[in-house]
Order: structure tokens, then C-alpha cells, then sequence
């Protein structure tokens, strides 16, 4: 998938694979896309060659947010097209599934939600 139909397909699915109940919650976060994960982030991250990295959000959840918080830049959410496209390739899933669901992997973490908490409500959506 080239870069301009990925980009056109992350920006119609915005945040809609987000459960509406939920939807309505998301508050200063922008969605972003990449090609692919930097160095610079694997490292921080402390990935390892073979670890995959399809999203990412950077920011202050919504749990963290107190009553200072305000005139700050949007929350991100990083969407990397190749890992996605890999990933939907090896599993033989749409990428627009695999995009679905990162975003909402993510919007779980920006809810406050850990890695941990996050890969148990998945288990148990699926």
C-alpha cells in the first residue's frame, strides 16, 4: 500500500473504531502517520530486532490530567504503515482491521490504561 492510500485510509477511519460510548472521551490527541518506527524510539523503547512496534501513544492520559493541565500540544498517536502492512500481510488480516485496531490499542493508553491492561481487554474482546 503506498503511503498516500494508507494515509487517505488512516484519515477515513479517524477515531470510528473507537466504541462511540468511548469516542466522545478523546480529548487533544492527534493522529499521525509514519512509514516506520525510528531508531531513536526502538531504543528508547528498548524493542528488539524482532519486536514490532504498530502504534504509539505519547502523552498525559486522561487519568493524569489534573486540574493544571491546559494550553498543552495534543497528545499523539503514531500510526507506522510498514510494520502495519507486514503485519496484516503475515496474519492475513485487512489492513484496515490492523489500523482499527492499533488506533484503538492506543486511544486504551491514552485512557490511562497499561500495556498490560491493554493486551487483557483485547483478550477478552476478541
Amino acid at each position: 500500500m503506498t503511503s498516500t492510500d494508507f494515509e487517505s485510509l488512516v484519515s477515513q477511519i479517524g477515531f470510528s473504531s473507537v466504541p462511540e460510548r468511548f469516542r466522545g472521551l478523546i480529548s487533544n490527541v492527534a493522529l499521525i502517520i509514519e512509514d516506520d518506527v525510528p531508531e531513536e524510539t526502538r531504543r528508547s523503547m528498548k524493542l528488539s530486532n524482532n519486536e514490532t512496534l504498530l502504534g504509539l501513544y505519547q502523552g498525559i492520559p486522561l487519568s493524569k490530567r489534573g486540574d493544571y493541565y491546559g494550553a498543552v500540544l495534543p497528545d499523539t498517536i503514531t500510526i507506522y504503515r510498514l510494520p502495519i502492512t507486514r503485519a496484516a500481510a503475515e496474519d492475513g488480516s485487512p489492513i484496515r482491521r490492523v489500523v482499527e485496531d492499533t488506533i484503538w490499542h492506543e486511544v486504551a493508553h491514552h485512557f490511562g490504561l497499561n500495556e498490560e491492561e491493554v493486551r487483557k481487554r483485547e483478550s477478552e474482546r476478541a
